[in-house]
C-alpha cells in the first residue's frame, strides 16, 4: 500500500536565494525502510521536516506531499503526533521531562489517554526497548546513547505508522549506534512501522535498508535498492561515493571485481574469492612517528561532578603529544568530554596534577553554545578582515555568512564554530565530536585543515566516535574506559589490536591482511596481489 507520495516537491526558505529542495519525487510503501543520504546542506533535514506537518519549515512550497492519500498539511496536530514520529540529531532536543518514566508517558498524557492505558503502554515499551533497568533515573544522568534510545522509545510509544529520524546516531559510540540501528530495524520488521532514516553512518544502516535515496543540492539523484549501489557508483558525485560503505568503495575500485558486497562479512568472503592464494604481500609498511614533548600532562588526576558522587576520572595519567593529532575514543558517558573540559580550564581536577603548555580552544559537542550573534558574519567580526577572509575560505562559509547560526545544519554549525575558534589562534585545539553531522565531502576538507594545523605545529585532541575518520587522519588513538586510558597507540596498531573499536576495512580484510585499517590500505594490498 502506498503510504507516502512526494510528488514533484520543491521548497525555498524565505531568506534563501536558491531552492532547498528541487522537484523531489518518490513513493513509500507501508513498512519500508529507507535510508536518506547526501552532503551536508543538501536538503535532508528540510525534506524530513516537510514530511511532518507540525515540524514543516516556513517557506514557499511547490508540488505535493500525500500522506495516506491526503495532503500531509491537512493532518491535524493530534493525528500527526500519533501517526508520524520524529527523532532529531541532538538527543537533548527531544528530552522534555526529568525522569525516564515521565518521558515515556509525556506524549501519551498530552493525547489525553486514560491512566490505565498510559501505564500499560509505558510498561510494554520500557520492556521492549530494554530500558526498564533505568526506568526511574533522571534523564539528565543518561548518556547520549541512552537519551537517543529514550527518544526513539517515546516516539514509538505513540504507535506511529511512520518514523522519521534525522541522523540519530551522530553522537553515539560505534557499539551504541549499532544497537540503536538494530532496535530501529526490529521496530520496522516486527511492528511494521515505516522508517525514513537520514544517516551519514552508512556502514551499519545500509544493511537494514530496502532502498537508498541520495540527495544532492536539493535534487534526488538516486533511488535504488542497496544491491544496486555498485552499478550506480560511477554515476555518483565523488563526495557521495565517499559516503558509501567501505565494501562498496573497495570493490568499485578493484580490477576484475564483479561483486558489490555491502557488509564487512560479505566483503571478507568476496575478497577471499577474488584474491589468489597464497598472497604475495600481506602487510603495509608504516614509518614510526618520532617522539615529541607533551603539550599537556595529567598525573594521577581525578574528577567528580558532585562531592559525594562517583569519580568520572580517577588515577588518570595522560601525556598528550605536541604537534600531533590524537583521537580519544570510548563509550558514551566514559568521561571523554569531561577530560576536554579539564584541559580547557572549564573544570578543575578534584585530585592530582594537570600541567598545560599551550593556549587552548574548545569546540564543544553542541557547537551552538559558542554563538551569540544574529549572523555567521557577525560571529567572526572580532578578528582582522584578512584573518576572517582566510578562515571563511578555509571552512567554505561564504554561502552561510548572512544566515543565523541556529538556522544552520549540524555540520554547518560545526564549521562556523570552528572558524570562530581558529581566529583566536590556539596552540592546542580540543574538538568534541568535530565530524558530527559533517558529510564525507567536508570531512575530507576538514582532514586537510587538521593536516595544515599539524604542519603549523598545532596540537589537536579530538574526541570522536567516527572510527573511519580517526583511522585515516589521527596519529595516535586512545581508548578511555573505567576512568582511565585503557590503551594509547599509533593509529594503525590501535585499530588492528581492537575487535569492536575498529574499522569496516579491518573487519573485512583481517583474515587476509595484517594491518589494513582504511579502504585505501585494502585497495593498495589487493592491487599488489591481483
Amino acid at each position: 500500500m502506498r503510504q507516502l507520495i512526494v510528488d514533484n516537491f520543491s521548497f525555498q526558505y524565505p531568506i534563501g536565494a536558491v531552492q532547498a529542495l528541487r522537484e523531489v519525487g518518490f513513493e513509500v510503501q507501508a513498512g519500508e525502510f529507507l535510508v536518506l543520504c547526501g552532503p551536508s546542506g543538501c536538503g535532508k533535514t528540510t525534506l524530513l521536516r516537510a514530511l511532518h506537518p507540525v515540524l514543516a519549515p516556513a517557506g514557499e512550497r511547490q508540488g505535493r506531499i500525500l500522506w495516506n492519500g491526503a495532503p500531509v498539511e491537512t493532518l491535524d496536530r493530534r493525528a500527526a503526533a500519533e501517526q508520524i514520529g520524529f527523532v532529531m540529531q541532538d538527543p537533548e532536543s527531544g528530552i522534555v521531562t526529568d525522569k525516564v518514566w515521565h518521558e515515556l508517558a509525556f506524549g501519551l498524557e498530552n493525547l489525553g489517554l486514560p491512566t490505565a492505558e498510559i501505564r500499560l503502554r509505558v510498561a510494554e515499551i520500557a520492556q521492549y526497548f530494554g530500558i526498564d533497568g533505568w526506568f526511574d533515573r533522571h534523564t539528565a544522568t543518561l548518556s547520549g546513547g541512552q537519551k537517543q534510545l529514550l527518544n526513539l522509545a517515546s516516539a514509538t510509544a505513540l504507535r506511529p505508522q511512520l518514523l522519521l529520524l534525522d541522523e540519530p546516531t551522530a553522537q553515539m559510540d560505534p557499539i551504541a549506534a549499532t544497537e540503536f540501528l538494530a532496535t530501529l530495524s526490529r521496530i520496522n520488521r516486527e511492528l511494521g512501522v515505516t522508517v525514513i532514516l537520514s544517516e551519514h553512518r552508512l556502514e551499519e544502516a545500509i544493511v537494514y535498508a530496502d532502498r537508498v535515496l541520495v540527495l544532492e543540492a536539493g535534487a534526488l539523484t538516486l533511488d535504488a535498492p542497496p544491491a544496486q549501489l555498485g552499478a550506480a557508483y560511477g554515476r555518483l558525485d565523488p563526495f557521495v561515493q565517499a559516503a558509501m560503505p567501505t565494501p562498496v568503495r573497495v570493490f568499485a575500485q578493484l580490477p576484475g571485481a564483479t561483486e558489490t558486497p555491502l557488509t564487512a562479512r560479505e566483503g571478507a568472503t568476496a575478497l577471499e574469492r577474488l584474491l589468489p592464494q597464497p598472497l604475495k604481500r600481506k602487510h603495509i609498511d608504516r614509518p614510526a612517528l618520532p617522539e615529541t614533548s607533551p603539550a599537556a600532562t595529567l598525573k594521577n588526576v581525578s574528577f567528580r561532578y558532585e562531592k559525594d558522587g562517583a569519580d568520572v576520572l580517577r588515577s588518570f595519567d595522560f601525556n598528550l603529544p605536541a604537534g600531533r593529532i590524537t583521537a580519544l575514543l570510548g563509550g558514551n558517558g566514559a568521561g571523554k568530554s569531561t577530560l576536554l573540559h579539564l584541559l580547557a580550564g572549564l573544570r578543575k581536577p578534584t585530585g592530582g596534577r594537570l600541567r598545560m603548555q599551550a593556549k587552548t580552544a574548545l569546540l564543544p559537542q553542541n557547537a551552538a553554545l559558542l554563538f551569540t550573534q544574529n549572523t555567521v558574519r557577525e560571529e567572526l567580526q572580532a578578528a582582522s578582515d584578512a584573518a576572517v577572509d582566510a578562515v571563511i575560505r578555509q571552512l567554505e562559509l561564504e554561502p552561510l555568512l548572512e544566515r543565523h547560526p541556529y538556522d544552520l545544519s549540524g555540520g554547518e554549525q560545526q564549521r562556523a564554530a570552528l572558524a570562530k575558534l581558529l581566529l583566536h589562534e590556539p596552540d592546542l585545539l580540543l574538538l568534541d565530536e568535530p565530524t558530527k553531522g559533517m558529510d564525507c565531502a567536508f570531512k575530507l576538507r576538514f582532514a586537510a585543515l587538521l593536516a595544515q594545523l599539524k604542519a603549523a605545529g598545532k596540537t589537536v585532541l579530538m574526541v570522536s566516535h567516527d572510527a573511519e575518520f580517526c583511522a585515516a587522519h589521527a596519529d595516535h588513538c586512545a581508548l578511555l574506559f573505567d576512568g582511565g586510558i585503557a590503551c594509547m597507540q599509533p593509529t594503525a596498531d590501535f585499530f588492528c589490536n581492537n575487535y569492536f573499536y575498529t574499522t569496516a576495512a579491518h573487519r573485512m580484510s583481517r583474515r587476509l591482511f595484517e594491518n589494513c585499517v582504511t579502504d585505501k590500505d585494502v585497495i593498495a594490498l589487493c592491487q599488489q596481489n591481483l
